[in-house]
């Protein structure tokens, strides 16, 4: 047995534990379903425990795997702090940080952020990715990322479970809370109100998000309201769904940070108690967030954001 497993290799063991199977596993590394059980199969020898055994057809990891696996996460972070340190120990400003988030947080947080950081760490290089979690964490976690921006919901890895503790693999940030406003047509009844509740719309035909979290927290709030809300369009683009308020098919709960192109036709009114909302964070690999170049990248998304929700 050797002194130190593979950290590549426990990477592999931790992929195929995520994945369930060694051809996920394969894809998501990129490498072959043989490569995988490879890789496996030499980190058991140097361990000097088997790692897999078989089930069916498929593989299953062992009570040892587990064992390696609980402590794989703290040498994973271990790693990330020695990186932190090193990368201090340089002025930090000649590094590239890759930068994944969902669709809304682009124009609205993530680009303004490049754009202060182009002034202020011009040696600082970033790249974007636009994909939504869970995926953008599986990026983060394989150091295919190194920020990755999502909104709060328990089923997100970054956010904090129903027993309210964090996923400890991932270091989070709190960035904002991005209320929903409500988007009306012309000529709707409330247009004049000066006090404007979400009960006030328990008639209406609603229009919602294909799925995900903007179509949950819109049901939440209209049940939490009083009333089941009357669903009769999903769609998953902001512009497409303001096309459909201004038609007359229905009101919609936009978030403000997904800024939609404003529409004569239409009038987004913020309400008058308080609104639903989602707190948008970012998340960074547990040890990695002291590395200067990963905590300009952070201070300058704090800033874009509190410029968007104050706009």
């Amino acid at each position: 047995m050797t002194d130190y497993p593979d950290l590549r290799k426990l990477r592999v063991l931790r992929e195929l534990s995520e994945r369930g199977t060694v051809s996920a596993a394969a894809q998501a590394l990129h490498l072959t379903p043989q490569a995988v059980s490879q890789q496996i199969s030499a980190l058991g020898r140097e361990l000097g425990v088997p790692l897999t055994e078989p089930s069916g057809r498929r593989l299953r990891l062992t009570g040892a795997a587990r064992i390696v696996l609980r402590h794989a996460d703290a040498v994973f972070t271990q790693v990330e702090q020695m990186r932190a340190e090193l990368a201090a120990h340089r002025s930090g400003d000649h590094a590239e940080v890759a930068v994944a988030g969902f669709s809304t947080t682009l124009s609205a947080l993530i680009l303004p952020a490049v754009a202060r950081l182009r002034e202020t760490r011009p040696l600082l290089r970033t790249s974007l990715t636009e994909v939504d979690p869970p995926e953008s964490f599986s990026l983060l976690q394989r150091g295919e990322t190194d920020v990755v921006i999502s909104a709060d919901t328990t089923r997100t890895p970054g956010a904090a479970g129903e027993d309210g503790r964090s996923d400890g693999r991932f270091h989070r940030i709190a960035l904002c809370d991005d209320p929903f406003d409500i988007a009306l047509p012309a000529g709707h009844r409330l247009l004049g109100s000066e006090r404007l509740l979400l009960a006030d719309l328990a008639d209406e035909t609603w229009i919602f998000a294909t799925t995900g979290l903007c179509h949950d927290i819109g049901v939440a709030a209209c049940t939490a309201a009083g009333f089941t809300p009357q669903a009769s369009h999903a769609i998953g683009d902001w512009d497409a769904t303001l096309a459909a308020v201004r038609l007359g098919l229905g009101v919609a709960l936009v978030p403000r940070l997904a800024k939609p192109v404003p529409r004569p036709e239409v009038t987004i009114r913020a309400f008058s108690e308080r609104a639903p909302s989602r707190t948008v964070f970012a998340a960074v690999r547990e040890g990695s967030q002291t590395s200067p170049e990963i905590a300009a990248v952070l201070d300058a998304l704090r800033t874009a954001a509190r410029a968007a929700v104050a706009g």
